[in-house]
């Protein structure tokens, strides 16, 4: 009986894990160059090019939140479609067009960077997936978190 309910309560938290957040995005459409032509025969490809792939946002104080907007041109054949944007954390988040970007058109991915628990030197990358070639293009976002010193804020409030 006992094991009855561990197997039960080990079932429930499993398909609880399973939500929305866990959802694999279909990538093969990215993958496959010849999906980025409309006549499918001709390997036409969309290109991204980044005014600038690294942000070096300095230093900052631990808590603050830093938000840099990165903007890039589709400079190659066909309509550029970023399927996914995500951050090697949860603490950074990227906001993209979900919309194609025509030949020749500019677009912006603003991210959002949450020093909140940490400390030190950061090197927080964006992996962007589109129907480029290669599919996945990596923003990079860095500087240093200081962190207050406790030690020092404790003396001073006994004081």
């Amino acid at each position: 009986m006992k094991n009855l309910f561990w197997m039960i309560g080990i079932a429930a938290v499993l398909t609880a894990c399973g939500g929305e957040g866990n959802q694999k995005i279909d990538t093969s459409d990215v993958k496959n160059p010849m999906s980025a032509s409309e006549e499918g025969g001709e390997e036409t490809m969309a290109a991204i090019e980044f005014a600038e792939e690294v942000f070096d946002f300095g230093a900052i104080t631990q808590g603050e939140k830093v938000t840099h907007t990165f903007t890039f041109k589709n400079t190659g054949e066909a309509e550029l479609v970023i399927v996914s944007a995500k951050g090697s954390c949860g603490c950074t988040v990227p906001k993209w067009p979900k919309e194609p970007i025509p030949v020749g058109g500019e677009g912006v991915i603003d991210v959002v960077f949450n020093s909140d628990g940490k400390k030190g030197v950061q090197n927080k990358k964006v992996s962007i997936v589109a129907n480029t070639n290669p599919s996945t293009s990596v923003l990079v976002l860095k500087g240093e978190v200081i962190a207050p010193d406790t030690e020092t804020e404790t003396e001073a409030e006994a004081s």
